[in-house]
């Protein structure tokens, strides 16, 4: 099978060669730096960001006596393991990559101490005045000012798990795509310094006028019907609705027709912006505000199948996928841990770095509506980013796989405070 899909994909190749006029190598960075305007999409997982950069951060310095009371909700549950991900991330990249914490400065080996040094803390099994004491006298925080009202916007993510097949048949008929053939990224820093640290783009060589244009939009991917000769299907689902919320929440699981339970993760995207449906249904007052959650989308889509075009294809981005045993994967390529992961904006936060988040969450053993949810606080680890997540005033907690996982992503929109901690230079 492997060796029939190579060759399919060395045909198709070929195919495709011979149906697209060459460009000249000067033509097609010409053409790329020609103005053509992409909306990059950023989701569970951003492969195709360039090198981090320090920049002038949203984050706010605390005076050591105004640092909240650092007390974890869930006996730091999880947290070691998720700081050991962060610690490979660290190890992976250059020792003088630079993090910004307002305008202070630090790179890659100091993150590396700063959470061994914690890790040393929670090895001591301290009580929570003693921790809150040597975190004042070793650690510097910072906090992030949140949006105009002073907080931040707290929402969850987490790893469906979905009845599919790895062949097409009447009950499995939507693809799960990988990544198209025909998608080019663009990396305009390799051609002058003025593009350093810009997102790649995606985009597809119009073999007709022979320019580089903005890939496929997801109304265009659905109703192309060789689709299929391009993306190579990993798996296939027996709901639409499945698949998209597949891609809003970057990886899952699928339990196979076959037998066996196949991981499929974030590969890449189509480049066009995400637009949020949820939004798009409040704003035409099919879901009220306040009432507005992931299962609330869903028994909407699924009651109204005849405006399902209207409403998915609101949102141009599509995003694709690999199969990988392990994960999910954040955008820093660590596997992420449930309520130890959140995703932020990554223009503004630094990767991978130890936070300590004041939000919501619901008991395990009472899945109540939110505005019963008990007060949470838990240190958690900034590994991640996602298409929505944007702003200082946004963060996205990674809530894991089962029944919980779902309600509490689903319904989670609680605000609340996130900081940030550091070693003291």
């Amino acid at each position: 099978m492997m060796m029939q899909n190579m060759m399919m994909r060395g045909m198709m190749m070929r195919g495709m060669m011979m149906r697209f006029k060459p460009l000249s190598w000067h033509g097609f960075v010409l053409t790329c730096l020609m103005g053509v305007g992409f909306c990059v999409f950023l989701s569970g997982c951003g492969f195709f960001k360039g090198p981090e950069e320090p920049s002038q951060l949203p984050l706010i310095k605390v005076a050591p006596r105004n640092y909240p009371q650092f007390f974890d909700s869930r006996s730091f549950e999880g947290l070691a393991r998720s700081i050991d991900q962060s610690l490979i991330y660290f190890k992976r990249v250059p020792l003088s990559r630079k993090y910004a914490y307002e305008k202070d400065i630090f790179d890659a080996g100091h993150m590396i101490r700063t959470l061994e040094r914690f890790q040393a803390l929670l090895a001591e099994n301290l009580s929570p005045v003693e921790l809150n004491a040597r975190i004042k006298e070793e650690f510097l925080v910072f906090k992030s000012p949140g949006s105009d009202t002073g907080e931040v916007l707290f929402t969850g993510y987490y790893e469906p798990t979905y009845k599919g097949s790895l062949e097409q048949d009447d009950t499995y008929v939507y693809p799960v795509y990988s990544t198209p053939m025909d998608l080019v990224q663009i990396d305009l820093s390799l051609f002058s310094d003025e593009y350093k640290g810009h997102k790649r783009l995606r985009a597809r060589l119009n073999p007709d006028t022979r320019r580089v244009v903005p890939y496929y939009s997801r109304a265009q991917i659905n109703n192309l019907p060789d689709f299929l000769n391009r993306a190579e299907p990993v798996a296939w689902l027996e709901s639409r609705v499945d698949r998209f919320f597949l891609e809003i929440q970057g990886s899952g699981r699928v339990n196979l027709e076959q037998g066996g339970q196949l991981r499929i993760h974030y590969a890449g995207s189509n480049g066009n912006a995400y637009r949020s449906v949820g939004r798009y249904l409040i704003e035409k007052n099919e879901i009220a505000r306040e009432d507005m959650s992931m299962q609330a989308i869903r028994k909407w889509l699924e009651n109204n199948p005849h405006r399902m075009d209207e409403v998915l294809h609101y949102n141009e981005s599509f995003v694709f996928f690999k199969t990988e045993e392990g994960g999910p994967y954040g955008s820093i390529n660590v596997e992420i841990t449930p309520l130890r992961s959140i995703a932020t904006d990554q223009r503004l936060f630094p990767n991978g770095a130890l936070c300590f988040a004041q939000a919501a969450l619901p008991d395990p053993d009472f899945l109540e509506p939110l505005e019963q949810w008990e007060k949470t606080s838990l240190f958690v680890l900034n590994q991640d980013t996602g298409g929505a997540i944007k702003g200082p005033g946004r963060a996205d907690l990674f809530c894991g796989n089962g029944p919980y996982a779902e309600f509490t992503a689903g319904h989670m929109n609680t605000r609340g405070q996130l900081y940030f901690l550091v070693l003291k230079p």
